[in-house]
């Protein structure tokens, strides 16, 4: 079993000035080779503090990788982390400086004094040209001892590999270099495939009651992930092609449906609003649409949504009579929510006549329109599946 643990270097994401996304994409990365992920760690820039992160990943993990760190002034420490890590001091890459030289010439520039720092590289690295960037990338390869199944000490190879921070120039140099050497590297030859479907209508805990068992497999695994309004259930399997890995999937996702009906309502990249603009679309349905107190956040999601303060439950129902008859459409609903009581009101029209439904929230205050605005559109999907 292979495994991987990724480090993102920066101050500036441990300050939350900006999002690391990196992280997410190398771990999808990954699973699509068969990699296990088994940990991610931001390290602010300090050398010490990532060497010693470094260090005790590659003692865990096969294969580590880095992100950031890698351009040319003082507080860019990977280098010289990563040489600290595996006890070897830096060297100058000529190779690697022509490198820096050659893509700021493409820019009509000649590189300064302190550019020389890109081309130091810890001791007995590759260098991983980088072609969209200035900074040279690579990889340093060490061995551990490791137990080896009552024979004494083995040895095991870990490596880690250090990549721009760019976003950009990560990506591009993750599967231009780096793919292609983990695969030769440990032959890879296994699928990690991941299915989400997407559930409404039940909380995290009812859907855990019913799908309990499920969540106790090794091959497939199947994992919860609630979100204010939606539940996701993750199926994830291993195997030697992605077509065996999507038969493995389909059974669990077929048991899932059977326990859940309609309240998985989509999968993968399904919004919930989708699936139900659609199937209004689908049956035919015109609709109309009205919130108060969301802050727009159900106009946001269904289009044409009106926003009108203060609606009490009964001044909710008038108004959506008015704009059904002004609008002339098939279908109305509406919510307005009352944070002092945590609770919200929906009311619906439809050709089986008027209803309304009072609805308590005992999560966070601010979150009651997010929710409310997830719950009026789920209770909108389910009543249309159920029309003619």
């Amino acid at each position: 079993m292979t495994s991987a643990e990724i480090i993102t270097i920066g101050t500036e994401i441990l300050l939350g000035e900006i999002v690391d996304t990196n992280t997410r994409y190398i771990a999808k990365t990954l699973r699509g080779l068969g990699v296990d992920l088994y940990r991610t760690i931001t390290i602010g820039d300090n050398v010490d503090r990532i060497a010693s992160a470094i260090h005790n990943s590659m003692e865990r993990a096969n294969i580590v990788i880095t992100t950031g760190g890698l351009g040319p002034t003082i507080d860019d420490p990977t280098r010289e982390a990563v040489a600290k890590a595996v006890g070897v001091e830096t060297e100058f890459r000529e190779d690697l400086w022509q490198q820096v030289v050659e893509t700021i010439a493409r820019y009509g520039r000649k590189p300064s004094e302190n550019q020389k720092r890109q081309a130091y590289v810890p001791q007995g690295a590759i260098g991983l040209k980088n072609p969209v960037g200035t900074a040279p990338c690579f990889i340093v390869e060490k061995q551990f001892p490791s137990p080896n199944m009552g024979e004494g000490l083995g040895v095991r190879e870990s490596v880690v590999i250090s990549l721009p921070g760019v976003p950009a120039e990560m990506e591009h140099i993750l599967h231009e270099a780096v793919v292609p050497y983990l695969q030769k590297k440990f032959n890879l030859d296994e699928v990690i495939k991941v299915r989400l479907l997407h559930c409404a209508g039940l909380g995290e805990g009812l859907i855990d009651e019913k799908i309990a068992d499920l969540e106790t497999l090794s091959n497939p695994t199947v994992g919860l992930a609630a979100h204010t309004g939606v539940v996701d259930i993750r199926i994830a399997a291993k195997a030697k092609s992605e077509d065996e890995a999507n038969k493995m999937i389909d059974e669990i996702d077929n048991q899932i449906r059977e326990r859940l009906g309609s309240v998985v309502f989509g999968v993968d990249e399904d919004r919930l609003e989708e699936v139900t603009l659609n199937l209004l679309a689908k049956k035919g349905l015109t609709l109309t649409a009205i919130e108060s107190g969301l802050n727009g956040l159900l106009a946001r999601k269904i289009p044409h949504t009106a926003s009108i303060p203060d609606l009490t439950p009964d001044s909710l129902l008038q108004a959506l009579r008015s704009a059904q008859a002004s609008a002339k459409t098939d279908v109305a609903v509406g919510v307005t929510i009352f944070p002092e009581e945590r609770s919200a009101v929906m009311a619906m029209i439809t050709s089986k006549g008027e209803k309304s439904h009072k609805i308590t929230y005992g999560g966070p205050p601010k979150s009651l329109p997010r929710w409310s605005m997830y719950l009026v559109i789920n209770w909108l999907r389910t009543a249309v599946e159920e029309m003619e």
